[in-house]
């Protein structure tokens, strides 16, 4: 198959999945669903550099889309689904919404895998102080990914939050599901470091207008300069792309 015909069919298909939450209520309905859920359940969030990621990496792809929930992440998935006149709904990025799913799980096993020390104790004691869950497996997130999936089948947890970034963790969260665990796993990318204080949040009215990549990219450049910098204008010449093809093909049956 043609390589661009390829990751245009893998976007179209990508944002076709995503779950869209129209509002606080639906976001309470969908914290809910996967808090009582009695069966394996992956959680994945979609963002920009997840779009760019799957353009060369098909077992990324396959790992992300197989997650049983995809959510809208960031500003430049708000700006792709709009220009392919597809809902958006709510940005609902992990960093804010983990912490509301960890609310729901209160008094159930958790496990948290991801980030370094002292970040990832830190996040640990601020999670069972504000949402009362029972920590039952903490490990930093560099061992192999089969690492993970025996860690998981030897401490049962009812929830699992993945701290690793893109692609790691969505391969593992795969992995664990095969095993038919009864638990929810959660692609939380930088999601412990925030909790842990390693990484700051940018203040709101930052984050309303949408320009939170900017204040990550200036706390963490060396880091982050890949994914943004080049990153972005990758995304947005791809999302334009997609556009033009969509708007030949709505002429075409004019």
């Amino acid at each position: 198959m043609n390589e661009v015909v390829e990751w245009k069919i893998r976007w179209y298909a990508m944002v076709d999945k995503i779950r869209v939450i129209a509002d606080d209520v639906e976001e309470d309905i969908l914290v809910k669903e996967l808090s009582t859920s009695t069966y394996p359940r992956i959680l994945g969030f979609v963002n920009s550099f997840a779009m760019n990621s799957m353009v060369s990496n098909e077992v990324f792809f396959n790992a992300l889309y197989g997650a049983d929930i995809l959510l809208r992440d960031g500003s430049g998935m708000s700006m792709l689904m709009t220009r392919l006149a597809v809902n958006k709904g709510l940005n609902m990025n992990g960093t804010d919404f983990i912490p509301k799913l960890l609310t729901a799980y209160h008094g159930k096993r958790v496990a948290f895998w991801g980030t370094q020390e002292p970040y990832l104790s830190q996040a640990v004691a601020i999670a069972v102080a504000l949402h009362g869950i029972i920590p039952v497996s903490v490990h930093h997130g560099f061992e192999s990914e089969q690492f993970y999936v025996d860690l998981a089948i030897k401490t049962q947890p009812e929830f699992i939050v993945l701290g690793m970034g893109m692609p790691k963790q969505e391969k593992i969260a795969a992995m664990i599901r095969d095993q038919n665990i009864a638990t929810l796993v959660v692609c939380g990318g930088a999601i412990i470091d925030f909790m842990g204080n390693k990484v700051k949040r940018a203040p709101k009215w930052i984050r309303k207008i949408g320009f939170e990549w900017i204040y990550r990219l200036v706390h963490e450049p060396k880091r982050l300069y890949k994914r943004y910098v080049l990153g972005n204008p990758a995304f947005i010449y791809r999302m334009l792309r997609m556009h033009r093809v969509i708007a030949s093909r709505k002429k075409s049956h004019v």
